[in-house]
């Protein structure tokens, strides 16, 4: 699953466009973050030179055109964040890739910068404002976000990761759409009832503990002051809680030195599809820690469980019948989205048919005119307008190889039948998509169990042979 934000880049207040260009793809490029840039890729540009060839193709620009503007968009930038564990570094670069050449058609240049140095990897997705001609600029539209979340959810699909299920309202990263409603634990119970305590303005930071002991905590104080509620086994040092919760800031907070600003609470998405376990060797050599090799274990766990269930309540338990429900999901998915396409092809076509036909009727006398007035430049000049409209129309009957026009009514007719039926198949294209993405993570699951299966007998066959 990836999560998708465009961003548009402008010059920085007191700072210059070259200035500017050089800290936007430097921070993507960064090595502590790229593995040493072997994680970055480019397109019709040096990902070492970028931003020097970015500020180049402006100057051309500006050149060509001789347009400027107040507020220019110097870049544009994706992100583009996977889920943790559900992709290797290689493969995110890859659709990161695919993304930007889906986006920009080919027209501007662009890098792509994978990131490993958080618990999800995620792309930046840098291209040039100019297009690589240096005469035109690229065009930002109303719900572009919407429609390159469209393609990264395609992107995902086609490599077997999971999608964003009805995504609402605005684009967020991974982390803020993992937000759900996990169970409180221990720390955030804490921290409420600090925020509680504090909002009744307690008159000194005895008065605070006080108050905190009538809500059930117990406190321990040492060099670090520490909190036990209900159920609790361990007591929890302030510290541990944040910055806005360090005994020191409460205190300041108490007197009346600074405003105390809650934390947010981070609650893990409640999905009840089946995702991808996450790879954990390749994990605890990148050196991620004992705390989340501890989650990815138990996520692992709850992961193969829904595989599990799943197989067994679709009797699909035989690993070839597995492969073989997926692969005819795939090509029933395959054939559906190319139908899809086909009828939205035919649509297209046919709506600039009726746009062409209704423009040749409207400018259909005009033209005569024009014709008797033996192609006047003057009479030319006084309706342009028309006469191109009327010349672009008979172009286009010539290139769709018309002799004789059909009428306005059946294209509309047939419109309607292709925008019918493809209403039609898009319920059953999000139904399969659905169904494709759970059996293909089901599957992928199953085929990671089994080769760890299978490693774990050849390790213990050669221990067997070197005992003997």
């Amino acid at each position: 699953m990836a999560t998708t934000r465009i961003i548009s880049m402008h010059i920085n207040k007191g700072k210059s466009l070259a200035q500017c260009l050089t800290d936007r793809t430097d921070y993507a490029k960064n090595p502590d973050k790229t593995d040493s840039g072997e994680l970055v890729a480019s397109f019709m540009c040096d990902a070492d030179l970028v931003d020097s060839q970015f500020l180049l193709s402006k100057q051309i620009y500006l050149q060509k055109t001789g347009r400027t503007q107040a507020n220019d968009v110097i870049a544009y930038q994706v992100r583009q964040s996977f889920k943790p564990g559900e992709i290797t570094p290689e493969l995110a670069n890859e659709i990161g890739y695919q993304l930007a050449e889906k986006i920009t058609k080919g027209n501007h240049a662009y890098i792509v910068a994978t990131h490993i140095d958080k618990s999800h990897i995620h792309n930046h997705i840098i291209w040039n404002s100019t297009n690589l001609d240096c005469n035109k600029k690229f065009r930002d539209f109303f719900r572009s976000g919407r429609a390159v979340a469209k393609i990264n959810d395609l992107l995902c699909l086609q490599n077997g990761l999971s999608i964003v299920e009805n995504p609402k309202g605005k684009s967020k990263d991974y982390g803020s759409w993992m937000e759900d409603n996990r169970p409180l634990t221990f720390s955030d119970k804490i921290r409420m009832a600090i925020d509680e305590v504090l909002a009744e303005k307690p008159k000194s930071f005895d008065d605070f503990l006080s108050k905190m002991k009538s809500k059930g905590f117990e406190m321990k104080a040492g060099k670090h002051l520490a909190f036990k509620g209900a159920g609790q086994k361990k007591f929890i040092r302030l510290r541990s809680l944040g910055e806005a919760y360090g005994e020191d800031s409460l205190r300041e907070v108490i007197e009346g030195k600074k405003e105390h600003k809650p934390q947010k609470r981070v609650r893990q998405y409640n999905d009840k599809r089946i995702n991808l376990v996450i790879d954990l060797q390749s994990q605890i050599n990148q050196k991620k820690g004992a705390g989340y090799e501890r989650w990815a274990k138990t996520f692992n766990l709850k992961q193969m469980a829904k595989t599990m269930n799943y197989l067994t309540e679709n009797n699909l338990l035989n690993y070839e019948d597995l492969k073989a429900k997926a692969d005819g999901i795939t090509s029933e998915f395959s054939v559906l989205s190319d139908s899809i396409k086909s009828a939205e092809k035919h649509m297209a076509e046919n709506a600039l048919l009726q746009k062409n036909i209704v423009n040749f009727a409207k400018t259909k006398a005009i033209y005569a005119d024009y014709k008797k007035s033996g192609y006047s430049p003057k009479f030319k000049e006084q309706n342009i307008s028309e006469i191109l409209l009327h010349q672009a129309a008979k172009n286009h009957f010539k290139e769709v190889g018309l002799s004789k026009l059909p009428k306005v009514a059946d294209l509309k007719a047939e419109y309607n039948t292709l925008f019918a039926e493809k209403k039609k198949e898009y319920a059953k294209y999000n139904a399969l998509k659905k169904e494709m993405q759970e059996i293909l993570n089901a599957k992928a699951n199953v085929e990671q169990l089994l080769e760890i299966d299978q490693n774990q007998q050849q390790t213990q066959k050669k221990k067997d042979e070197q005992s003997l």
